[in-house]
């Protein structure tokens, strides 16, 4: 009868040291540990947001690798690589340099080759990503 009550005794105690030191475990893999850090506000909003930016008649807006634009007054041509164009996400075709883009028409730059856009009016475009005005 003894060592049947110190046994039960010890399995009490391990699972009780279990239960206080589960959480710890669990802490190390969920969102802020090493594996899955937290990041600010400003960090998401820098990476997640479109900025608004005015071009001037003849200013070139050019996008770094991933660039996202969408021209939202104004208007503007496509400048393309030589090769390849500015992929129009919207209307699922690639602008070539001297196409007009369209107002509201969602477009990507797929790498850092010089594609953008020519304002040919003053214009107004939001931007997520790097890019450059010249």
């Amino acid at each position: 009868m003894r060592v049947l009550w110190i046994a039960l005794m010890l399995g009490v105690a391990a699972a009780f040291a279990l239960g206080m030191t589960a959480p710890l475990w669990a802490a190390n893999e969920g969102p802020g540990s090493e594996e899955d850090p937290l990041v600010s506000k400003s960090y998401v909003d820098a990476r997640l947001s479109f900025a608004p930016i005015q071009l001037l008649e003849g200013q070139r807006l050019l996008g770094g690798e991933g660039a996202e634009f969408i021209l939202r007054s104004g208007e503007a041509t496509a400048i393309d690589n030589g090769a390849n164009g500015v992929s129009d996400l919207t209307a699922g075709t690639d602008l070539m340099t001297g196409q007009p883009v369209m107002l509201n028409h969602h477009l990507l730059i797929p790498r850092d080759d010089g594609r953008g856009l020519t304002a040919a009016t003053e214009a107004w475009v939001m931007v997520r990503g790097d890019y450059a005005i010249y």
